[in-house]
């Protein structure tokens, strides 16, 4: 299914204005954080604030949402942003690190994981990665596929 497709759907069961979605993959394991994402388990991202200003970009905001792509830039769910924060690399938490699903879900291992994906962004794009680089911090739910409980 593409992109398309899945806001389609989505935006007719809520009533939505079609138009009114980004389409995105995560970086360095677009399939496996995508399955984190359905799973349920992760509910948080991570970005290096320099490069929106780098690509003209704008920063994302609560309210919005997204089509989740996987490596075949396929549809695998839509999103919608909670929450939205810029703080320094060196003062992201732990809650946030929970959030984001990955590896035990522990603080060392976000910031074991993420500084090196942060500074081979930043490099590819002739930047330096530090510990004060502001980091958007992005909370966010599915809404579609719909997730549904039965009654044992």
């Amino acid at each position: 299914m593409t992109g398309e497709e899945m806001w389609a759907a989505c935006a007719g069961r809520y009533g939505l204005v079609r138009g009114e979605y980004d389409a995105w993959a995560f970086g360095g394991d677009p399939d496996g954080l995508a399955a984190l994402v359905l799973a349920g388990t992760k509910t948080a991202t991570a970005s290096a604030y320099p490069l929106y200003a780098l690509e003209g970009e704008p920063l994302p905001e609560a309210g919005e949402y997204s089509v989740i792509l996987n490596s075949r830039d396929e549809a695998v769910c839509v999103i919608r942003t909670d929450r939205v924060t810029v703080i320094p690399y060196r003062d992201v938490g732990a809650e946030h690190a929970r959030r984001e699903g990955e590896g035990g879900r522990s603080l060392t291992y976000w910031r074991q994981v993420h500084e090196a994906f942060f500074r081979e962004e930043m490099a590819a794009a002739g930047l330096t990665f530090t510990e004060d680089m502001p980091v958007v911090c992005e909370e966010f739910h599915v809404v579609w596929p719909e997730r549904r409980t039965y009654d044992a």
